[in-house]
């Protein structure tokens, strides 16, 4: 493994086989949020001139959420500094905290509402406060 950003070929394959989208908490979500009768866009640019993508888009209502993972986006409650190859991985958790800080910036100067959330958060009280943002927005339009 000499050279490879991975400190093992365990490793690797574990890192390899993250998801990028239908992560289960997103899929947790999702499942409530279309049984209440929303609809969505899933793993989708908000912004067409952006690389970002959000987990689940309502592009009319111009709402983006993120269901952030933990060691990934650096929770503060569960995120862990990795032990092994920790200059690589350093700074490049570092890089993801503050393109979250970034694209929720751009997102909100476009007008969009832009919901953050943990992996580890329970998934009906997700739901229910993207429903409570969604409903206000729809509120607000008619």
């Amino acid at each position: 493994m000499t050279g490879s950003w991975a400190s093992s070929e365990a490793s690797r394959r574990t890192m390899v086989s993250n998801r990028r989208r239908d992560t289960k908490p997103e899929m947790r979500v999702r499942r409530i949020l279309h049984a209440a009768g929303l609809r969505y866009r899933v793993d989708a640019r908000p912004i067409a001139a952006s690389r970002s993508r959000a987990d689940i888009v309502f592009t009319r209502r111009r709402i983006a959420v993120f269901i952030d993972g933990c060691f990934w986006h650096r929770c503060p409650i569960h995120g862990t500094a990795p032990k092994a190859n920790a200059a690589y991985w350093g700074p490049k958790l570092d890089r993801n905290v503050e393109r979250d800080s970034d694209v929720t910036a751009a997102l909100t100067a476009a007008d969009w509402i832009v919901l953050r959330f943990w992996e580890h958060e329970d998934p009906t009280a997700v739901a229910q406060r993207i429903i409570a943002c969604w409903s206000a927005v729809v509120g607000a339009v008619r």
